[in-house]
């Protein structure tokens, strides 16, 4: 490992104190001082120009690294053979960090199929050899922005990008006095520099499509939004000139299909700016400012099946904006709660609540709906919609209320399927949540109380004269309910097991066989060991549950009442089966008199791994003859 440390002309003693680290770690450290430079990128540069080793990391005076952070990030990018590693970045001192792209780790992905272009400073990995063969260096004119010219075309050519999401590797720490460069660098003007040139990188690096898109987002919303909130507080002049340029700037990369991926407010914000209508959008940054300090959501006005938010100017004729930049329809939040999912028989419960977030509880028309996760079919089925007073009180200060969100139902596997069973298959449950006109649609279990477990059950349940198995689990990581039908997932002969087979304590005359069926539920009598004497001749005995939890099962079988012959069996559970363990060599066999008789029970071990009883009545003439024998 090499550092490099270049000293941009501080003036508290870092020179100092880095000489003198030097001097201690010749081999480890090398110290380069210029005079200061005004921004980042000439230092960056200059520790650039003399690195040597195969990867670079880019660490700021202001920051700190986890003490793994550069193992695991090297580690990640040999492993997945990536150019550019992602460390997870944790703000200090109230400092925020970007968290969308860190959601898990991503050993090899790309900048369109992720979140990683919405970070775009460079603390990050760098295979050195990329940045080189791309000539990549940092802007030395700019004040801000000089990292989005070199991180992005990196991103677009890099052979692969690592996401190391489960680990702290960057510490990004707010000064006291908030003097990083980039939060004390005010103004419209540094931004309207930076970033026509990021606009143009875009437009020449990548063709139009929905590549090109995904990228122009992130700067349609966080470039155009950080930009406006400088521009408020400058001279009307300067405003006016600032929006201008500013319109020009993002003619190129917006267009009307973009909308589909914008928020409500990126929309109104991009038409008033394409409009360039100035007070409007002055009165709209100290709107969100407002609904920022606020925490509370903006009211809707729901029409024609449609939610519009009520932000600056809707539906004012004298500003004529379009509906379109105030419909928040897919965006409106779905909530919902689980307080009872279970299985009785063939039958699902469930119950809780659902509502969209601002649309009132009028006119509900919330419906279960049941989709089997490979072939899409789908069925829709009623609820019974209940009351859930005071529901919604404890958010947005209760300005909305949800008093009619509460849902029942009981959903029979053996009609669920339009009249008839549900097919095999794993079948996803959601809630299609209705209200005046709006239906939204959530998988649901990822909010449930803490009783209602989500651990895998599986029930064996009679299906039209059918064993079916069904078993309720919640999947990972969210958390959400399915039915898997038919064992796609959830088999069962593995949640069945026998472990031993022995003479059953108190009475040698029956063979007790112990087990464990992990099942949650199967038909009385269902369960049981199955004997047949090779000769058309059969016996069954059911099993035991224990009284303690677990699961443990014994069978006991009376071979008193044994015909004779070589029995052998199973442990069967409806139309499932498993062989039952061979009897131990060396127990000793089962003797009793029948009709005055001599009878014995014995197991025949020359059967291998069988199980192997031996029933029969004792030939008395050939005892006697092996008594007499000298």
């Amino acid at each position: 490992m090499e550092i490099l440390a270049v000293n941009d002309g501080s003036t508290d003693g870092t020179g100092e104190e880095l000489d003198r680290l030097a001097k201690k770690y010749p081999t480890l450290l090398q110290v380069f001082h210029q005079e200061n430079s005004g921004g980042p990128s000439a230092p960056r540069n200059k520790g650039l120009d003399h690195a040597r080793g195969k990867f670079v990391f880019f660490l700021d005076a202001d920051d700190h690294l986890g003490p793994e952070a550069l193992e695991r990030m090297v580690a990640m990018a040999e492993e997945n053979r990536t150019d550019i590693v992602l460390g997870k970045m944790v703000g200090v001192g109230g400092r925020g960090a970007p968290t969308s792209m860190f959601r898990r780790n991503q050993p090899r992905t790309d900048v369109f199929s992720s979140r990683v272009y919405w970070t775009l400073n460079p603390m990050k990995l760098f295979r050195r050899d990329l940045l080189e063969r791309l000539e990549l260096r940092f802007p030395t004119d700019l004040k801000i922005g000089e990292d989005q010219l070199f991180v992005g075309p990196a991103y677009l050519h890099a052979d692969g990008i690592s996401v190391l999401a489960d680990y702290d590797c960057l510490f990004w720490v707010e000064r006291e006095d908030s003097g990083n460069i980039t939060l004390r660098t005010g103004g419209s003007e540094p931004r309207l520099r930076f970033l026509p040139r990021v606009v143009d990188m875009l437009l020449e690096q990548v063709p139009p499509g929905p590549g090109r898109d995904h990228l122009a987002h992130r700067h349609l919303t966080v470039e155009v939004q950080q930009l406006l909130d400088h521009l408020v507080h400058e001279p009307r002049p300067e405003q006016q000139k600032g929006l201008a340029r500013l319109a020009e700037i993002i003619a190129p990369l917006w267009h009307e299909g973009l909308n589909d991926r914008l928020s409500a407010m990126a929309r109104l914000r991009l038409h008033l700016v394409r409009h360039t209508m100035l007070d409007e959008l002055l009165e709209l940054v100290r709107f969100e400012a407002e609904l920022a300090r606020s925490g509370v959501a903006t009211p809707v006005l729901v029409d024609r099946g449609r939610a519009y938010a009520r932000y600056p100017y809707l539906r004012d004729p004298s500003r004529g904006i379009p509906d379109a930049c105030y419909d928040v329809t897919r965006q409106l939040g779905v909530r919902h709660h689980v307080t009872r999912a279970e299985l009785r028989g063939t039958t699902l419960h469930l119950a809780g609540h659902g509502y969209l977030h601002r649309i009132a509880t009028d006119d509900v028309s919330t419906e279960l709906v049941l989709r089997e996760r490979a072939s899409g079919t789908e069925y829709r089925l009623p609820v019974a919609h209940t009351a859930a007073p005071g529901l919604g009180k404890e958010e947005d200060e209760g300005r909305y209320l949800y008093e009619q969100a509460g849902f029942e139902t009981s959903v029979d596997i053996t009609t669920a399927g339009d009249g008839g069973p549900l097919p095999e298959g794993l079948w996803d449950i959601s809630l299609a949540i209705g209200a005046q006109g709006i239906s939204r649609e959530v998988r649901i279990g990822s909010k449930r109380d803490g009783e209602v477990s989500g651990a895998p059950a599986t029930h064996i349940v009679d299906s039209g004269g059918e064993a079916r198995a069904v078993t309720l689990y919640t999947t990972n990581p969210h958390g959400n309910f399915t039915l898997d039908i038919g064992e796609r997932k959830h088999e069962v002969l593995p949640q069945l097991s026998l472990r031993s087979v022995r003479w059953a304590p108190g009475s040698a005359m029956e063979l007790e066989l112990a087990g464990r069926c992990t099942l949650a539920a199967f038909p009385d009598g269902a369960l049981a060991v199955h004997l047949r004497d090779g000769r058309g001749g059969t016996a069954v005995f059911p099993a035991r549950t224990a009284s303690q939890p677990g699961g443990e099962f014994v069978v006991r079988v009376p071979v008193t009442e044994l015909p004779t012959g070589l029995w052998r069996g199973q442990l069967r559970l409806s139309t499932w089966s498993l062989d039952l363990p061979p009897i131990p060599g060396n127990l000793a066999p089962a003797k009793w008199r029948r009709r005055g008789l001599p009878w014995f029970a014995k197991p025949v071990p020359e059967r291998g791994q069988e199980f192997a009883l031996q029933v029969a009545r004792v030939d008395l003439v050939r005892a006697v003859t092996r008594r007499l024998k000298p």
